[in-house]
């Protein structure tokens, strides 16, 4: 039997949770996925963020479990978040990032998260997790030069006239079809686990060596995707070009939901124990939180950042998406918070420079990367602060 004192905390850091959802896919993962493909005219504002909001979903539902693990049990050590510490932070964070929506101004909602987590879990008398500290800040730190440094690799080859775009297109769809092979789905995996296309077929042709089920199964990926996008660029290359950056828009969506949707739902796993509810379906409320982010406020946001894309076209697009989809997948894959305005943004500016930096304002840069560090260091201050002042008052 679960007290009503419980249960009502319970309720309290239900809805901060929601309404946490709600903020993100308003924001990072309802406004960022689609964003490059509504400033190259190849979707309206309005379908994009329908079409995002599904997405996200079935991403959340699919992948979200290792990032949410990661943010309710692995950010303090030796002491489990109480159900006042997780309102206080959920609260805490949707707060943050709320205000950057309605301002808005996309603020990074992995580092407020993370930061009012760590807090909160500091105020409690855990000890840190240094371990985990280090692999979430080295891909932080990160982010921008592999993400940048990809999307200007990948613009500049594009821009390349000694470069066929019926070449390198296909060549590069093919990259992310090597990707997919390899990304794992709740759904391809046996009960509580998840695996991905070469896993399942090497567990089917065991009496292969793996490596080599491997390789092959991520080899004919890359070519069947190759060969559909190349046949499709045969006709009329524009919209060859509009149907590949759709797809990629797609793919960052549900990578988003995969990845964000832990940031909401972390915090509340030290809650649901006495209640023995079934995590995908805590994913699944999660996803829903999502779903009604992107359709009521995510338009709003992707109309702004779109202006920001508007002058990228289709190439410089497909250039930031490609990275940012790799990243993000990766991110799911360690169960590493990770935030999706960092990744995209460090994406466009890398492009940008392969276009000789137009576009790209270093003051611009300077303000945004401060205002990443400054929302990790203010959720942290007050998730343990406002933390401190609720137990003594409690007390």
């Amino acid at each position: 039997m679960v007290a009503g004192g419980t249960l009502a905390t319970f309720l309290v850091a239900g809805a901060a949770s929601l309404f946490m959802a709600w903020a993100i896919g308003a924001g990072s993962s309802g406004s960022t996925p689609f964003a490059p493909a509504v400033g190259a005219n190849a979707i309206s504002v309005m379908r994009a963020g329908f079409i995002v909001g599904l997405l996200g979903l079935g991403g959340a539902v699919l992948q979200g479990a290792n990032v949410t693990e990661a943010v309710g049990r692995e950010l303090i050590l030796n002491v489990a978040i109480t159900p006042p510490a997780a309102v206080v932070a959920l609260i805490t964070a949707a707060v943050l990032v709320a205000i950057g929506v309605f301002a808005g101004y996309p603020i990074a909602t992995a580092f407020t998260v993370t930061g009012a987590v760590v807090g909160v879990g500091l105020a409690l008398g855990g000890d840190p997790a240094w371990a985990k500290y280090t692999e979430i800040v080295a891909l932080w730190v990160a982010v921008p030069f592999v993400g940048g440094g990809i999307a200007y690799g990948t613009a500049k080859t594009l821009r390349d006239e000694r470069v066929p775009e019926s070449i390198a297109v296909p060549l590069l769809a093919g990259v992310v079809g090597a990707i997919l092979a390899n990304v794992r789905f709740v759904v391809l995996g046996p009960a509580g686990e998840a695996a991905s296309l070469t896993d399942v077929a090497a567990t089917s042709l065991s009496e292969f060596p793996s490596l080599v089920v491997y390789a092959g199964v991520t080899l004919a990926a890359a070519t069947l995707v190759a060969v559909v996008l190349w046949w499709d660029l045969r006709g009329n290359p524009a919209a060859g070009q509009r149907h590949f950056l759709l797809a990629l828009g797609g793919l960052v969506a549900f990578s988003a939901g995969g990845s964000q949707v832990g940031l909401a739902l972390g915090p509340l796993l030290p809650l649901l124990d006495p209640f023995e509810i079934p995590l995908v379906a805590v994913l699944l409320g999660g996803g829903f939180g999502l779903l009604l982010g992107s359709w009521t406020g995510a338009p709003r946001m992707i109309k702004a950042l779109a202006q920001d894309y508007s002058a990228l076209g289709p190439r410089r697009s497909i250039a930031a998406l490609i990275p940012s989809f790799a990243i993000a997948q990766t991110a799911v894959f360690f169960g590493i918070p990770v935030s999706f305005n960092e990744i995209i943004v460090s994406a466009i500016i890398g492009s940008g420079f392969a276009a000789g930096g137009s576009g790209v304002s270093g003051k611009k840069m300077g303000y945004t990367v401060l205002a990443w560090i400054g929302s990790l260091v203010l959720a942290f201050t007050l998730g343990y602060g406002v933390f401190t002042a609720v137990d003594l008052l409690l007390a």
